[in-house]
């Protein structure tokens, strides 16, 4: 039972140390328990308001949580429960009608012994009139009030207002640490929210890159994405990984009438499968511990875009099903919600697995598949398009010279036929990876063979053998260099002569005697 003191009309007041009653601690308790299991910080108020007024034992009769909006001209919560003062109903300024907004404004604990005394507090109409005494606190952030928690007591003038204001002081401190860790959260989803509309923006607006290449299994894949790329067909790329499956997508994106909305892409096999779910619906609060608030999901980010599944075949089957729905009903709900929500999304999905197999072993849903497959592209691998390595390699070579800030030009010819008869397993990825490798190597304008990577360093790709002499070496060397001055003097032998500082008679000579065909780089 709160202790006696001498009673005070209105007064700021600091609580002093004290020992907290048994009950007084258990209700903290059940207070920090209900702010750690209920993700809803309004509810969770509620719940703390009701049974903190249920307390008749410690002689309280009402009690009142008032938390402002962050810009402080409307009430983001105000919940009360069990009192005869008038409460508000639905949002209202923290003004000087409400003794809680006092406490607001001020960032101090009030504390008014007898309410009929003071004109700030108004009875709610045909309400009986009860003395009553009153305690306020102010929950703390960063040292300024946010908001209010008051109670009501019963007025007794042998009542310690001083004790009851520590207790309240200590619920108050329970609840401001809620409020931080809940507005923590709404930051970092709005941040969230903030940085994917800014990415989709930048999507929307940067230059496309073009498709590289003009061998014939290129130029089918070019047709087919010019065929389906103004229909909205859900699009399945088939391939090897690395051949530019996400150049393709976008590329049916950006010519899509869908172009200026979102594009999301979805990495299904980068995601671990406990977590890919959450990514493509969302959540709702408290759907599972730590979903502190709302979560959009992909599906609700790509929202009149498009949605691009990347390796679609790594999905589990859990999430298949959900999948199939959605592309059967062009609806979903958020993980723990109930509300079903439309969607508008056109689904491009990639894979470099063989999905019949993968039905065959059960892996792989047939009814998803067919969903998938209504449109087939089949991206070829780069060894079957030997004519665009050449064009690809020029063009990394341009794009990672200006990223790197180098004044790298062009590829020596022995670099170019060892790039040519490489069988490129990683495709075009591993291309660019060789080229940017070789960029970053290079010290002058010409990269040469020794800049690629080891991999590609082979007697077959390079024409040297595994263990060289100083001379072979020489001459590897040497003749990369007339090779290359013919390149860049479009075969004029004079000229290239000039270029390397010698004679044309003794660069003819060693043109001679190396076998070099000079008229192929007329």
């Amino acid at each position: 039972m709160f202790q006696p003191s001498t009673p005070a009309q209105w007064t700021d007041a600091e609580p002093r140390a004290s020992h907290e009653e048994p009950r007084e601690l258990t209700l903290v308790r059940e207070v920090s328990q209900l702010l750690a299991d209920q993700a809803d910080l309004r509810a969770a108020f509620k719940q703390i308001v009701q049974n903190v007024a249920g307390q008749s034992r410690l002689g309280i009769a009402g009690a009142m949580v008032l938390l402002p909006g962050e810009r402080g001209d409307q009430a983001d919560i105000c919940v009360a429960e069990g009192s005869a003062l008038q409460r508000p109903r639905g949002p209202v300024a923290p003004d000087a009608v409400s003794l809680a907004g006092q406490v607001v404004q001020r960032g101090r604990p009030v504390i008014v012994s007898r309410l009929s005394r003071t004109p700030r507090a108004r009875l709610a109409p045909g309400a009986a009139a009860p003395e009553l005494s009153l305690v306020a606190a102010p929950i703390l952030l960063g040292g300024r009030a946010a908001g209010a928690l008051s109670l009501e007591l019963a007025y007794a003038r042998d009542r310690d207002l001083q004790h009851v204001l520590r207790y309240v002081t200590l619920l108050a401190s329970t609840m401001a640490q809620a409020v931080a860790g809940s507005r923590r959260a709404q930051e970092r989803q709005r941040l969230s929210d903030e940085t994917s509309d800014l990415r989709n923006r930048v999507l929307e607006q940067a230059e496309f890159p073009r498709l590289v290449g003009t061998s014939a299994p290129l130029g089918e894949v070019q047709t087919q994405v010019a065929q389906v790329a103004s229909a909205d067909t859900t699009v399945l790329l088939r391939g090897e990984s690395g051949t530019g499956k996400g150049l393709i997508a976008q590329a049916i994106h950006h010519n899509s009438p869908r172009a200026r909305k979102p594009f999301v892409t979805v990495s299904c096999a980068a995601l671990p499968a406990d977590l890919i779910e959450s990514e493509l619906f969302g959540y709702e609060a408290g759907a599972f511990t730590g979903a502190q608030t709302l979560k959009k999901g992909r599906l609700e980010m790509a929202n009149g875009g498009t949605l691009f599944l990347d390796e679609v075949g790594e999905l589990t089957p859990a999430v298949q099903v959900k999948l199939l729905r959605v592309l059967q009903q062009r609806e979903f709900e958020r993980l723990g919600g109930t509300q079903t929500i439309p969607l508008n999304v056109r689904v491009l999905a990639a894979t470099n697995r063989n999905l019949e197999k993968a039905i065959a072993s059960s892996e792989f849903r047939e009814d998803l598949y067919y969903r998938l497959n209504v449109f087939s592209i089949f991206v070829p691998p780069l060894r079957d398009r030997k004519a665009d390595i050449l064009l690809l390699a020029d063009h990394f070579l341009e794009r990672f010279a200006r990223e790197h800030g180098k004044n790298v030009r062009r590829i020596s010819t022995p670099a170019i036929d060892m790039l040519a008869s490489y069988h490129w397993p990683g495709n075009v990825r591993e291309l660019s990876n060789a080229i940017e490798r070789a960029v970053v190597l290079c010290d002058g304008g010409v990269v040469h063979a020794h800049h690629l990577p080891p991999t590609l360093q082979t007697a077959e790709s390079s024409g040297t053998a595994a263990n060289q002499s100083l001379e072979e070496i020489v001459e590897a060397v040497e003749k990369d260099a007339l090779q290359d001055a013919l390149k860049q003097s479009r075969g004029n032998r004079a000229l290239a002569a000039r270029l390397l500082r010698t004679t044309r008679r003794i660069f003819n000579y060693k043109v001679r005697n190396y076998g070099i065909d000079w008229r192929r780089f007329e």
